[in-house]
């Protein structure tokens, strides 16, 4: 019994480029709490929150990357600011793009990624931000009201291109005409433009066909021509999309009566294009399992030719059967036979097992952080690393106390004894990130944090920060003009 199926496309678009920017993570809250009766509350900053990712997902109800031709770019939302009473931000809302099954991820350079396989399958393409501490998250036993918080990380924005490579397990194989589209009509519901010139099919189309208990899909794609494999004609348009096929059917037109084509040399012709084809992914297509059909029996010259170069063929191993599309003759035959081919080559593959979780410690000797010398720079340095280079991001610069922080959590790290032993002098340039400073080694980094106003550092000696009592002086000094005159007149008397 055969069963027709088919799976509708009304515009197949195969390879797309899109730029996706993931939500920069919200900024801590610098907060101090206040209420009556209670005037030491201490820090109460909230946390900001994570940006949003930007994930691809398969879904089996997707068949081409046509929404992404219109709309390549896509970004998540970003996480929102920490607040007073330890309320932290909202987390940004995570962008699920949805790809149809069989889409390969690749950077712009044509590095391959990923490739998407199977219902459900997930990966980030660009990760959010995290956000950042607040100042009730900094307080420490030295630093007990931290007057700062450290900044949301920008989220992670990139370009990649996908890819679709269809997923199926027949791929029709042949010359411009040679009567692939109404070979797939037949056997299946898929109905194909079908007319009688040259690269009529422009894009695959996929069909369902059942023979007896087993289901399988088909695709006819681009006709091939030689030099296919080269990028002539539409060669790589139809080569891509027969690399996850299991078997591969050459049809052939023994009707032709273009002068030098004969269908023993158009075989060779496909033989030597696949040949010549090394795909990304999926092996060699000339390791694939090969059947023959002579299309267009119909015709008294074409079943007489085909009577002549089947001995021929069958020599070379390939199974050959001829079929007319008109009179559905062969049709059985060769459903069925695709059928037991497809059951053959999904019984030889492997049982596929659970992905592992590998967990790669981080060696007792690693650093995290290299220092090198810096090229444009004469006497200077670069220190590289992730945690570094994140730190660099999350410090407020405008604010002494959060940089004297920073100096502190990069002394802890090594970073001043590596640059000492690298042959740092006072006063080099070191870049850390998209930020360069004049190293001074002498900024201490104990344990035990001064006391000072919240916001500075007198560790630091640029400090231009007016402290909260001047700044309380200076107020009460505007408000009572009158009595601070009187004040000093009075003290000037005194002195006579």
């Amino acid at each position: 019994m055969l069963r027709k199926e088919v799976l509708l496309v009304s515009r197949f678009v195969d390879r797309v480029t899109i730029h996706v920017a993931a939500g920069n993570g919200g900024n801590g809250c610098a907060s101090v709490h206040r209420e009556k009766f209670k005037p030491l509350g201490g820090p109460d900053g909230g946390n900001g929150g994570r940006g949003g990712d930007v994930v691809l997902v398969v879904d089996p109800s997707v068949h081409t990357l046509l929404d992404f031709h219109f709309r390549p770019h896509a970004s998540a939302t970003n996480g929102r600011q920490g607040q007073g009473a330890n309320r932290d931000g909202a987390q940004g809302d995570d962008l699920e793009l949805r790809v149809p099954d069989g889409t390969v991820v690749l950077s712009p350079d044509g590095e391959v990624l990923a490739d998407l396989v199977g219902a459900g399958t997930r990966l980030v393409a660009a990760q959010g931000g995290r956000g950042g501490l607040g100042n009730a998250a900094l307080a420490s036993k030295a630093r007990r009201a931290p007057g700062f918080a450290l900044l949301g990380e920008e989220g992670e924005t990139r370009d990649l291109v996908l890819e679709l490579k269809s997923v199926a397990d027949v791929g029709l194989v042949g010359f411009p005409s040679a009567g692939k589209s109404s070979l797939i009509a037949v056997l299946s519901a898929a109905r194909p433009k079908i007319a009688d010139y040259p690269f009529t099919t422009l894009v695959p189309n996929l069909g369902v066909v059942t023979a007896g208990e087993s289901v399988f899909t088909m695709a006819d794609v681009p006709g091939l021509i030689p030099g296919a494999s080269e990028g002539k004609g539409l060669g790589l348009d139809f080569l891509r999309h027969i690399e996850r096929c299991a078997v591969l059917v050459h049809v052939v037109d023994c009707a032709t009566f273009e002068p030098g084509r004969d269908p023993v040399s158009d075989i060779d012709a496909l033989e030597a294009e696949l040949a010549k084809y090394t795909p990304s992914l999926g092996g060699e297509l000339a390791s694939r399992p090969r059947l023959v059909v002579l299309n267009k029996t119909d015709v008294p010259d074409a079943q007489d030719l085909a009577d002549i170069i089947r001995p021929e063929i069958e020599a070379r191993g390939l199974p050959v059967f001829e079929v007319s599309t008109v009179t559905r003759t062969g049709l059985r035959e060769l459903s069925f036979a695709l059928a037991r081919t497809v059951e053959e080559h999904r019984a030889a593959q492997p049982i596929l097992e659970p992905t592992r979780i590998v967990l790669r410690p981080i060696a007792v000797d690693d650093a995290g952080f290299k220092v090198e010398p810096d090229p444009e720079i004469e006497g200077g340095f670069i220190v590289r690393g992730s945690r570094p280079e994140r730190w660099i991001r999350q410090t407020q610069f405008s604010n002494d106390e959060a940089v004297g922080y920073l100096a502190d959590r990069l002394a802890r790290l090594g970073v001043e004894e590596a640059l000492a032993k690298a042959g740092a002098v006072p006063g080099c340039s070191v870049t850390i990130g998209d930020v360069s400073f004049d190293w001074e080694p002498t900024t201490p980094a104990g344990i035990a944090v001064l006391m000072t106003g919240r916001g500075t550092d007198i560790r630091l000696e640029s400090n231009n920060r007016v402290g909260a009592a001047e700044r309380k002086a200076a107020r009460k000094a505007r408000r009572t003009p009158g009595e601070w005159a009187e004040f000093d007149d009075e003290e000037d008397d005194s002195e006579e």
